[in-house]
């Protein structure tokens, strides 16, 4: 089993840059086809983007027994929300992988007369559900973080109360308060890089499922910048390992 956890961890820069390479050419193809591109370009377009998503398809295989590992550990995890999350997000991802491993061999017709798209709306669904728990650890860390930093503040007597109570009526306290949350949000995100990167990658990763999911629609082009900017996200968390959030 770790054998095949470290030969999958190598190849998962490879399929990040497929990845990349798949949605930069959704987003190509959708503005091609505004600005009027000849059928025939698009249609070549189309293709090599299929072939990218097939191609990543075979990097992924496997990869279910490093989620299912990285699950392990996390259960060991002390804070019970983390905990919680994390451990639910990879075994989510390990089926998402596992119904992805028997899409792939589908289309790579090993497995002829599969449903395609029951296997494939299957693998979205469970990729949805990481993604939200994902972006529920983001919001936990989030809050402890800007917890922390208010209770810092409050113990050096440089609390912003004072400003609160000079504020005449319940609606402008409340406006300075959402500002001093935000502010203080904005501050939690600068000083912690790999949470602000956690963030924008998740936020922009589940547009992807919403969509091919029928829950919010959106247009190819919206759904190629999201999986771009994710993916080159991805790419930089392993270029530079200390910009991925730990746990």
């Amino acid at each position: 089993m770790d054998s095949w956890v470290r030969f999958s961890a190598q190849s998962q820069a490879k399929e990040r840059v497929f990845r990349a390479a798949q949605y930069a050419c959704t987003l190509l193809g959708y503005t091609l086809q505004k600005n009027g591109a000849s059928p025939d370009f698009l249609t070549r377009i189309k293709k090599l983007e299929a072939h990218m998503s097939l191609g990543r398809k075979l990097f992924r295989l496997g990869n279910s027994a490093d989620a299912l590992e990285a699950a392990k550990r996390a259960i060991h995890l002390s804070d019970m929300v983390l905990r919680f999350c994390i451990t639910v997000s990879h075994l989510n991802r390990a089926m998402y992988f596992a119904c992805d491993n028997i899409l792939w061999a589908g289309k790579s017709g090993l497995v002829p007369h599969m449903d395609q798209e029951k296997w494939s709306q299957r693998s979205f669904r469970y990729y949805l559900f990481a993604l939200i728990m994902n972006l529920s650890r983001d919001a936990y860390e989030i809050r402890l973080l800007m917890e922390r930093e208010v209770n810092g503040k409050s113990q050096k007597g440089g609390g912003d109360n004072s400003c609160a109570s000079r504020e005449d009526g319940r609606l402008q306290q409340l406006a300075l308060r959402l500002r001093l949350q935000l502010h203080l949000l904005a501050r939690v995100l600068r000083n912690n890089p790999p949470l602000l990167l956690d963030v924008v990658k998740n936020a922009c990763d589940i547009f992807i499922p919403l969509d091919r999911l029928g829950l919010y629609k959106t247009s190819p082009g919206f759904v190629g910048l999201c999986g771009l900017t994710s993916s080159v996200l991805s790419i930089l968390t392993i270029v530079h390992p200390w910009l991925k959030l730990k746990p």
